[in-house]
């Protein structure tokens, strides 16, 4: 995950929005190729083109973008209508503010981000002739740095940590290396809110396809993103201390499977699941 940029974190301000290195690929704008949208660059496609040669990351994607949807949904539909989505990335069908906000219009939701195209789309859209949903925004941060997202002041003002917190970490963990303490992240986000809100986390896994996962992490590592390959128990051991949301941790296709999933998805080696604290 590249480094974050610097940027005033209050998107109603006008400010100028922080460099964009078109040369550098990133997880926001390599998954929005996937996913077929239009945010992205010669660097994005070619590492994307990579992984394709040796896994089929395109399904990776779609998949993982439906668990999110069903998790939203489901959360939503059970009471929750707050939502700390953290590596929100770019605009695509089944987002969170999407999706959350279908079925609680009240619902508010803050995604966080350290992609420079992020911010700047987010910056369009909140000055923009048709601005984003009253209760989303988006601000800078990095999971790495989970102190700095809980002390953003737009963070603060627009989440009421006295209340429950879905805290989203789709597709974002493995993005985190060990030395960068992942484990350590997950805690203090978790530690931050109160009880009876959820934790969500998707991450790719080798306990499928050790050969295909290892080439494809090797893919995209030649393009300046850095993945972290995990087994299922160390992506359970995120959920330590929290209370599993039925059918616990599984491959992303098995969680409430909906007319959405399709024959195969439970092969792609993605783990997935939700848990709320006690």
């Amino acid at each position: 995950m590249p480094d974050p940029q610097p940027l005033n974190n209050d998107l109603t301000a006008h400010c100028t929005p922080p460099p964009i290195d078109p040369t550098v690929a990133t997880p926001a704008r390599i998954y929005s190729y996937l996913l077929g949208g239009q945010d992205h660059f010669p660097a994005d496609r070619a590492a994307a083109e990579k992984a394709l040669q040796v896994m089929p990351v395109r399904d990776f994607a779609r998949v993982n973008r439906a668990f999110l949807t069903r998790v939203v949904r489901h959360l939503a539909e059970a009471g929750l209508d707050q939502f700390l989505d953290i590596g929100i990335g770019l605009p695509a069908p089944g987002s969170t503010a999407q999706t959350a906000l279908s079925v609680r219009p009240g619902a508010r939701i803050v995604g966080v981000d350290n992609d420079p195209i992020v911010l700047a789309h987010a910056q369009a859209r909140a000055h923009g002739e048709e601005p984003a949903p009253s209760d989303a925004r988006i601000v800078a941060g990095d999971v790495r740095r989970p102190a700095q997202i809980l002390e953003n002041p737009e963070v603060r003002g627009r989440l009421d940590f006295d209340r429950p917190v879905a805290v989203l970490l789709v597709a974002v963990m493995h993005f985190v290396p060990d030395e960068d303490d992942p484990y350590g992240a997950v805690r203090t986000l978790m530690d931050a809110v109160t009880p009876g809100s959820a934790l969500v986390l998707s991450q790719v896994t080798a306990d499928l396809d050790p050969e295909g996962i290892h080439a494809t992490a090797k893919a995209y590592a030649r393009s300046s993103v850095k993945t972290a390959v995990r087994s299922s128990k160390e992506i359970a051991a995120f959920f330590d201390c929290l209370e599993p949301v039925d059918p616990g941790l599984v491959m992303l296709a098995q969680w409430r499977p909906d007319e959405q999933v399709l024959a195969g998805d439970e092969r792609i080696g993605l783990y997935g699941g939700v848990a709320l604290k006690p």
